[in-house]
């Protein structure tokens, strides 16, 4: 029997009294590859601010578990002890904090281990290679100055030292060009194993193409609309939304 995860139940959420779930029920298993893909405004975002205990958003009513833990009473930073990972579509730049800072106390924190300097050293160097990451950016202040595509590489790289147990990528290959989203899905690949899962959110699926899907998730106004395998991307991808939409709208 599959080992579950993550487990989201009638989760109604949003910010600022506007509600933006709406009952919305997703299941994640140890080992899954899952997919949400929606039209602009669909409630996305908001999911992953929300499983990740983002403070902006409130939940209203229903019930949000992982690893059979309930995580309503849990902050941001105790929830990526647990294992949770998100990254940004825009990440952020954090001035007077090197990225190598960033990463080791990260994983210290996470751990509860003290992390030795020369070993980590020699990991972030061999993963900064595989991400095709100068060096020099170890001693950089976080994401200052880095383009675009060097941001989402340096997500990928946190990905890939910290191994959270479920990995929320929200967008990571926005904005960038074929050969940035192949680094990254290559980066991605090499994280995914059967011990973790991602939950990951795109508009280009290229990103996939180096990932086993096994569950698809189509979100529209705040709940999920329709479920599908790795087929369901090729149908939105010819097709588009309009037609589950419609379909949507007979059925009310």
């Amino acid at each position: 029997m599959a080992e579950k995860l993550l487990e989201i139940k009638d989760l109604h959420a949003g910010v600022e009294d506007k509600e933006i779930l709406k009952g919305l029920n997703l299941s994640v298993n140890k080992g899954e590859v899952h997919v949400i893909l929606g039209p602009n405004g669909s409630g996305k975002s908001t999911l992953m601010n929300i499983i990740m205990g983002h403070p902006k958003y409130q939940v209203t009513s229903g019930t949000m578990e992982f690893e059979g833990e309930d995580m309503s009473g849990l902050k941001t930073f105790e929830r990526a002890r647990k294992g949770l990972f998100l990254s940004f579509q825009t990440p952020e730049e954090i001035p007077g904090i090197t990225v190598e800072n960033m990463i080791r106390t990260a994983k210290q924190t996470i751990t509860g281990d003290k992390v030795k300097l020369v070993p980590f050293r020699k990991e972030l160097k061999a993963q900064m290679q595989e991400l095709k990451m100068k060096p020099e950016y170890a001693q950089r202040y976080m994401n200052v100055g880095f383009s675009g595509g060097e941001k989402k590489r340096n997500e990928i790289l946190q990905l890939l030292m910290l191994q959270p147990k479920l990995a929320l990528l929200d967008e990571t290959d926005s904005g960038l060009d074929v050969d940035a989203v192949q680094i990254v899905s290559e980066g991605v690949a090499k994280f995914h194993n059967e011990n973790n899962s991602c939950l990951i959110i795109t508009h280009n699926t290229r990103i996939l193409e180096k990932l086993k899907v096994d569950k698809v998730h189509v979100l529209m106004n705040g709940q999920i609309v329709e479920e599908g395998g790795a087929e369901l991307i090729e149908d939105i991808n010819s097709r588009g939304f309009t037609h589950i939409l419609d379909a949507q709208n007979e059925a009310k």
